[in-house]
């Protein structure tokens, strides 16, 4: 599997500009060539929820494939590789596309953290009945008039929207067309990604990580560090390392950008000892300080 496609590469690789509203779009799958061609398995650095009104085709993620023949919304997100393979020629309905700059607090707090948007291992694709199509249809199409809209605040109009949507595919039923293959490195994995993931996000100075380390890691799956680095290096083309790296650097930006935490709170949280290890962490990462990072986020925002 390939390096990550980020966001760009994605608008470069279907002949498309890269817009200026790049945290958030939304378009109508018939106008954008995506979702009639095949997609190859890979990840992306960016979420992407997709509203299929007509034509079929199957979506691979993780360890399942699913035959989409039906009406369906679909949610992908930067952790799981996915594939598509269109079956149909005609493709109609809607997808917007969203990076982590628009995923504040209001999108992932404790409810909506276990949804199929963030949860790791949790369900990705509904199937919908007149209703559910109808309600959803109208939130796009709310979603396309307030992309091109002057409102100050829209963005944050469009988190709601995003909101609706995934609480009403909350309430549905999952689809039961799952296979499970005999992989176990890519179940090690899934695991893995999954009890990262459900230690964020962070609500509190006072709330601590319970697992830092690998090595922590691996005793909670009851396995060898090795063999859990070496399931996720086969699966994910990352150590075990590089993923704590990866979501406590995610973490650390959100709660510099959202919070008003200090430092040493924010180093508390993430299982730093001293606040002087979490800037030399978040330093190496980024070459900036958190401060920094802090003062540049503040002043785009």
């Amino acid at each position: 599997m390939k390096q990550k496609e980020t966001i760009r590469e994605f608008y470069t690789n279907h002949g498309q500009e890269y817009p200026k509203t790049g945290q958030f779009n939304v378009y109508r799958r018939e106008e954008f060539a995506c979702d009639n061609t095949s997609l190859p398995p890979n990840r992306r650095d960016f979420y992407k929820i997709s509203l299929v009104t007509k034509g079929t085709g199957i979506m691979s993620y993780a360890d399942k494939s699913i035959n989409i023949d039906k009406p369906a919304i679909t949610f992908l997100n930067p952790l799981i590789p996915y594939s598509w393979q269109p079956t149909s020629e005609n493709q109609t309905g809607f997808f917007c596309l969203f990076t982590e700059d628009f995923v504040n607090s209001s999108l992932k707090n404790e409810n909506l953290s276990q949804s199929a948007l963030f949860k790791v291992g949790g369900n990705h694709i509904f199937f919908l009945n007149e209703e559910n199509l109808k309600l959803l249809e109208g939130i796009f199409e709310n979603m396309t008039q307030e992309i091109c809209s002057v409102y100050t605040n829209k963005y944050d109009l469009l988190r709601s929207y995003v909101q609706i949507i995934m609480h009403e595919a909350m309430k549905m039923q999952s689809p039961e067309t799952f296979y499970q293959p005999t992989n176990a490195a890519e179940r090690i994995s899934m695991m893995f990604l999954e009890l990262l993931e459900r230690q964020f996000p962070i609500d509190s100075p006072s709330q601590t990580l319970k697992l830092k380390t690998a090595n922590e890691f691996a005793a909670q799956l009851n396995l060898h560090t090795n063999t859990l680095n070496r399931a996720l290096k086969e699966s994910t083309g990352k150590t075990t390392s590089e993923w704590i790296a990866e979501t406590l650097l995610k973490e650390a930006k959100a709660l510099l950008k959202f919070s008003s935490w200090d430092i040493a709170e924010i180093a508390y949280s993430l299982g730093f000892e001293h606040s002087s290890n979490f800037i030399i962490f978040f330093k190496k990462q980024t070459n900036e300080t958190p401060n920094q990072f802090r003062k540049t986020s503040v002043s785009i925002s």
